[in-house]
């Protein structure tokens, strides 16, 4: 059987649901399994885009584009 039709035979048994306790645990599964998905995706840097990175932050600190905290607290006050 392909996804597909798994999804769709899935779907029509969750209609059919009358468990407000089962469809609270479908629930919480999907948010974690989306969640899990998320991490999955994640890719450390390297250590040349670690060091490029903080060679443009000091660049950036050094020609003045920057903002003192005291500015970001106070836009969000």
């Amino acid at each position: 059987m392909d996804l597909q039709t798994r999804k769709i035979e899935f779907i029509q048994e969750f209609l059919k649901l009358q468990s407000e306790e089962a469809i609270t645990r479908l629930e919480k599964l999907l948010k974690k399994e989306r969640k899990t998905a998320v991490h999955k995706d994640f890719r450390p840097m390297t250590k040349k885009e670690l060091n490029q990175r903080i060679d443009q932050s000091e660049s950036d600190f050094n020609n003045n584009r920057f903002k003192r905290t005291s500015e970001l607290l106070s836009k969000y006050k």
